[in-house]
């Protein structure tokens, strides 16, 4: 393997292991920017070993293996610094030989989840959703601060100061890293269910340039989603949650086509949906459904999805089910998207000209007014009730206004073809 390719090779394992490393780094040291300095050494490492050495048969476990040689040279630096500091002082005392073996029974130790217990860290209570939200994409969904910056339309700058105040505020807290119980563990859980489902629809529909579906960061979020489900069995929104991202996962396969551009829900190729993953989804929606009336927000949404994945064909699907499924959800989590989407529910139960005349409305509050799919509805909408131009001119409009230049090439060639 060339210098190239073995860079290349870093980069990906980078991606895919970095959160993992920080987490566990994090579980050995109690200190976040500690683990977060462990890793990039390790990281840098790598990028000095690999090209002559070649790209180890496990390249996580070599990372995570330089990361914790990296940490007890650090606790042994300090422990000598204390050492020279109390001999200095008369009062040496004579080497605690435990402590290093207490080290080495941390690394070898069964460290459980460190994924889990890194996401209730960052979700702490001390932070704002804000910063909660930034800090767990950051460490646990991988993302860059451009990225997310991205993908909640803020400035890279501001993300970037929210992320160093977050850690901040947890190490002047001195929040421990681990999986709380309890009442404390209740009180984070919404918390940390907001910012799965937040990773999990960054790798759904990103909103970045690089792709338009990142699965690894769905599967992670599902993967955390399930492991939460077997600590809180009891939790409706727990289940509603994990039944949501699982229906929607899978589809998948089919948002994307040959060509690379994106596939809309009616036109994707049913047969290739993942019926593991719809049975798996319809069993947890279940659940949810059994442990509480009325069901919670995830559940609304996860029932919406589940009428999709119970149609095997675009015209089965039980649009008015999904219609009224809405004003339950819009009610529950008030939202101007969620109008948005009531509004496609709405026109395609009851015609084009109800959706058009909710979305007017949307627009004409102001709230969705910089947002380019709320043009997107409109257009079509307006191409369906025959009126080409002012469909045209709404599809141009959302062209402006997309966040990505693969979005804006899509609506500019839907506006070209009412030309």
């Amino acid at each position: 393997m060339g210098t190239a390719d073995t860079l290349r090779a870093v980069e990906t394992v980078w991606r895919i292991e970095s959160a993992r490393l920080i987490a566990g780094l994090a579980r050995l040291t109690r200190d976040l920017s500690l683990a977060e300095e462990l890793a990039q050494e390790a990281l840098e490492a790598a990028l000095r070993q690999w090209p002559s050495d070649g790209v180890p048969r496990n390249p996580g476990a070599w990372l995570m293996a330089a990361g914790k040689r990296r940490a007890i040279d650090g606790f042994r630096r300090s422990r000598i610094i204390d050492e020279k500091h109390r001999a200095l002082a008369g009062e040496a005392d004579p080497v605690d030989a435990s402590v290093e073996d207490g080290i080495v029974e941390a690394i070898d130790d069964d460290i459980g989840d460190e994924l889990l217990a890194l996401i209730f860290t960052a979700c702490h209570p001390v932070l704002s959703t804000e910063a909660r939200v930034a800090l767990t994409l950051k460490l646990i969904g991988g993302l860059s601060t451009g990225e997310i910056a991205s993908a909640f339309l803020t400035s890279e700058p501001t993300i970037a100061q929210r992320i160093v105040r977050a850690k901040r505020t947890l190490a002047g807290a001195d929040v421990r890293y681990e999986v709380r119980r309890g009442a404390e563990r209740d009180a984070r859980l919404s918390s940390v269910l907001e910012v799965l489902y937040l990773i999990f629809s960054e790798g759904y529909a990103p909103a970045t340039e690089d792709a338009w579906t990142r699965p690894a960061l769905c599967e992670e979020a599902m993967r955390l989603a399930r492991i939460l489900a077997g600590l809180a069995p009891n939790d409706a929104e727990v289940h509603g949650l994990l039944a949501l991202m699982e229906l929607q996962a899978s589809r998948l396969p089919t948002r994307i086509g040959r060509d690379g551009s994106p596939v809309l829900l009616l036109d994707q190729d049913r047969a290739r949906w993942d019926r593991v993953l719809i049975q798996h989804g319809l069993k947890a929606l279940a659940v949810a459904e059994r442990l509480r009336s009325p069901a919670g927000p995830y559940t609304l949404q996860a029932s919406i999805a589940a009428c999709h994945a119970r149609a095997l064909t675009p015209e089965a699907t039980e649009w008015e089910e999904i219609a009224a499924r809405y004003d339950d959800l819009y009610r529950a989590m008030p939202s101007p998207v969620i109008d948005l989407n009531r509004a496609v529910a709405k026109a395609m139960a009851f015609g084009p000209a109800v959706g058009l005349a909710l979305v007017d409305g949307i627009l004409a509050d102001g709230a969705l007014d910089g947002y380019h799919l709320a043009y997107s509805v409109r257009a079509d909408f307006l191409s369906k009730l025959g009126r080409a131009g002012e469909a045209r001119d709404s599809w141009l409009k959302g062209a402006a206004l997309a966040r990505s230049d693969r979005e804006r090439t899509l609506m500019e060639e839907r506006a070209a073809t009412l030309a």
